[in-house]
């Protein structure tokens, strides 16, 4: 079907006889056109398919009468096997297996043309020999590729756009290699750019890619591209994919907005980036995996995370380099892991993180230079065995702690200062070993370096200042230290070592001590056993939560009376009193020459809130205290929030630094069952469980651990962990109070406060206690309290109105001070 006519106006000096003519029909005008010819089109639409051989120009109307639409009705409705140019066309196709316009020869200049198809693809430029000029078109298709450079082919794409497409956007692959320029790329199902192949390639200079249904820009199969200037954002997969020895450049690129990895690299593939901006990414914002594969950054900035994942994920054996880079508010800056991964940063900037700024594991390594890290949970860890590296001339700032080894890992640090760290400054635990030179940690809230576990760490010439607990904590039998000094700021440290660096003239180690083998300048011999005072015989920090010490201990007997005086407990009391004569009785019988039965003394203690947990938990310590069981049997009561840190690592610490607290008493942990929730996903608390359970094996007798909780939860929390149920063998259950028993706590509160109860009150407490509804918000002997404190404002409220009021108005409590029952307790 025929809308219009064709105009040939011929251009060639050997047609000077017919200069011009009109023509019905496409296939009529090219078959007498020639170079140079100029086909001038009425607007409608041609049903035809088209084919230029020789380099005429193919208009539509340029007084903008109308559009003209090749339209065929399959097949592919425009070739081009020559320098044509082609300009202001409507092109149709409805082939899935035939491009809607396919260039297969020559260069030519294709303008302002719409596509507008269902065809296999939009444009197709195929061959060695096709170099097009496509400037201004726009494709749409919905059913397959928008624009494919194959086989060889090549072109220039200037300021185009395809604006849906039902597979890639943009393919190459077959060796092609095009160039685009200012062009935009959106709406894909597939990805946005595709490049495939051995030697296909592509080079883009300020282009868009967005809201693609799959990856923005995705290299593959040995195929190589540049982007510059480009922007990649809004995707449903990864922003930009490598794999399989692909070869990719970003230059001054923004990838930003990606609910997957914004660049995941895999199978030998190399990234140069440089002047980048990566940002909002769900998952990783560099994703580097395999041996081979390797990400050179130069100057770019990774920050903003949507999602829960490292920013920097190096693995398998794969490596990165960062020079004068940014990484900040991300959960976490950089991991590395795996045997021969690693990572080099240089000059660059790691802030905002809310977990660990560089971990390190698995056999890996990291090389840190002159970088920053700041604002983060914890700075630099080197989690296991073969995992390494050095930190050279880096500053860590505000953080939880600077740098955590442990598990055998073995970096070099050198020339690092940490500065403000809420807990640690340098902490090495768990067989970690490292070797610090010329470290420095100032203004610490915990430890300056904190060494457990008989750990092989080796420190030279490292300085602390105004640390609050301690310049240097050690354990006995572990670091070698030479020419350390410190201000003496903080608690005298545990250790006979670390107490002896402080309190040494200059602050430094000038021999060998207990708990540390030292070395002078002079390379002194290292101690040997005998020659150290044991470390138990140094006294430790006192807690201010403790409760007395051992040498200020009560009698037994004293303490079980007190707790024969609270109200209720018969049950618990005969525990108690059952594990004391146990104790007290394996004492006798060694004394005796005989052997003593082992008694588990860790307890779990289950009920309801407000049952009195807390107050024997505390006089149990007093008691084992009494029996020289525990050095001092002080309480140190904590919950989730003192032993769960926001950040990986933190957890450990803040667990053994509550576990430290209580040594030789009892630590009390309240809600116990909260440690290890239902639906725990990446919760942190299983890590407190686990370390605390390793920390009742290696320490079984310097602390005494009493769980307490709901009765349910308690016996899940008994399931978490193999080691849980073994180390709590007993359990004691403090059940709700009566009626009665609330009466007595009410009156014991009384007397002390020097009240007293009324004719007609004890039995309106007595009736109020019955009445009072006993669900999970029930407090029962803090309910007690409250009602008395409740009673006494009452009571204030009223008596406040008399002018003189006699000593019985000031003391006497009466019915009407009861609160109501809707009233909360």
């Amino acid at each position: 079907m025929v809308q219009g006519t064709v105009q040939v106006t011929h251009g060639g000096s050997s047609r000077w006889r017919r200069r011009s003519g009109e023509y019905p029909t496409l296939t009529a005008a090219l078959a007498v056109a020639g170079d140079g010819d100029v086909l001038s089109i009425a607007p409608g639409t041609y049903r035809e398919n088209l084919v230029l051989h020789h380099a005429v120009t193919l208009r539509g109307p340029e007084d903008g009468s109308g559009s003209v639409r090749i339209a065929p009705l399959d097949g592919v409705a425009l070739t081009l096997r020559a320098s044509a140019v082609v300009q202001d066309l409507y092109l149709e196709g409805q082939d899935r297996a035939a491009p809607a316009l396919l260039v297969e020869d020559g260069s030519p200049e294709l303008t302002d043309l719409r596509v507008s198809t269902h065809s296999a693809a939009g444009i197709e430029v195929r061959g060695p020999g096709a170099r097009p000029l496509v400037r201004r078109c726009t494709v749409e298709n919905p059913a397959g590729v928008g624009i494919a450079v194959l086989d060889g082919g090549g072109g220039v794409f200037e300021e185009c756009e395809v604006v849906s497409s039902g597979q890639t956007g943009f393919s190459v692959r077959g060796g092609g290699r095009p160039r685009l320029e200012r062009c935009r790329i959106h709406h894909s199902t597939g990805a946005g750019i595709a490049v495939t192949g051995e030697g296909s390639g592509l080079e883009a200079l300020g282009c868009e890619v967005y809201e693609v249904r799959g990856a923005g820009v995705q290299i593959a199969a040995r195929a190589a591209a540049r982007l510059t200037d480009c922007a990649v954002h809004r995707t449903s997969a990864d922003g930009v994919t490598l794999d399989t020895d692909a070869v990719l450049t970003l230059a001054g690129c923004d990838i930003h907005d990606i609910p997957e990895n914004a660049v995941d690299l895999r199978s030998r593939s190399v990234l140069t980036l440089s002047r980048t901006s990566v940002r909002r990414f769900g998952r990783n914002g560099l994703s580097v995996w395999d041996p081979g594969t390797r990400v050179d950054a130069d100057s770019c900035e990774i920050h903003d995370s949507t999602g829960d994942y490292p920013a920097v994920w190096v693995s398998d054996g794969a490596t990165a380099s960062l020079d004068s880079c940014r990484v900040h508010d991300v959960p976490d800056a950089l991991f590395v892991l795996d045997r021969g991964s690693s990572v080099d940063v240089t000059d660059s900037d790691l802030s905002q993180v809310r977990n660990t700024a560089v971990s390190v594991s698995d056999g890996a390594t990291a090389q840190l230079d002159d970088c920053r890290i700041r604002e983060a949970g914890t700075g630099a860890w080197f989690r296991d065995h073969g995992s390494g590296g050095t930190l050279a001339g880096c500053t860590i700032d505000a953080v939880q702690t600077g740098v955590i080894v442990t598990k055998g890992a073995d970096p070099t640090l050198e020339r690092c200062t940490v500065t403000s760290p809420a807990e640690a400054g340098f902490y090495v635990s768990a067989g970690g070993r490292g070797t610090f030179k010329a470290c420095r940690v100032t203004d610490s809230s915990g430890f300056g370096f904190h060494v457990l576990d008989g750990c092989r760490t080796t420190l030279t010439r490292c300085h602390t200042e105004r640390c609050a607990r301690g310049g240097y904590e050690f354990a006995e039998d572990g670091p070698v230290a030479e020419e350390c000094t410190g201000d003496g700021s903080g608690p005298r440290p545990a250790s006979a070592a670390a107490a002896a660096a402080q309190s040494a003239p200059g602050g430094g180690f000038t021999g060998a001590q207990s708990g540390v083998r030292t070395v002078t300048a002079a390379r002194s011999p290292v101690a040997q056993p005998s020659q150290a005072a044991p470390a138990a015989s140094v006294p430790r920090p006192a807690d201010p939560e403790s409760a007395g010490d051992a040498a200020g201990a009560r009698a037994s007997g004293a303490v079980l009376g007190q707790l024969d005086a609270l109200v209720g407990l018969d049950s618990v009391k005969r525990e108690v009193r059952a594990l004391t004569d146990m104790i007290e009785v394996g004492r006798r019988r060694q004394r005796a020459g005989l052997k003593a039965a082992s008694v588990r003394r860790h307890l779990v203690f289950t009920g309801s809130p407000g049952t009195g947990k807390t107050t024997v938990a505390r006089l149990y310590g007093e008691i084992l205290a009494s029996l020289g069981v525990l050095e001092r049997g002080h309480l140190v009561e904590v919950s989730r929030v003192d032993l769960v840190g926001e950040h990986i690592g933190s957890t450990a610490i803040r667990t053994q630094e509550a576990f430290e607290r209580a040594r030789g008493g009892v630590l009390f942990i309240d809600e116990a069952y909260a440690l290890a929730p239902e639906d725990s996903g990446r919760d942190f608390g299983r890590e407190a469980i686990d370390t605390l359970v390793k920390l009742m094996e290696d320490h079984r007798d310097a602390v005494v651990v009493i769980v307490a909780g709901y009765t349910a939860e308690m016996d899940r929390f008994l399931t978490v962990n193999p080691g849980v149920a073994s180390r709590f063998p007993r359990t004691i259950a403090f059940g709700d109070y009566g009626p009665g028993e609330l009466l007595r706590i009410v009156e014991q509160q009384a007397e002390e406060h020097e009240y007293r109860l009324g004719e007609g009150t004890a039995e309106a407490l007595l009736t109020y206690f019955t009445e009072l509804p006993k669900g999970p918000a029930f407090g029962n002997g803090r309910t007690a309290r409250q009602t008395f404190e409740s009673m006494v404002e009452r009571h204030a409220g009223r008596v406040a109105q008399l002018s003189e009021p006699s000593t019985d108005e000031l003391t006497l409590l009466f019915p009407a001070d009861l609160p109501a029952l809707s009233a909360p307790c």
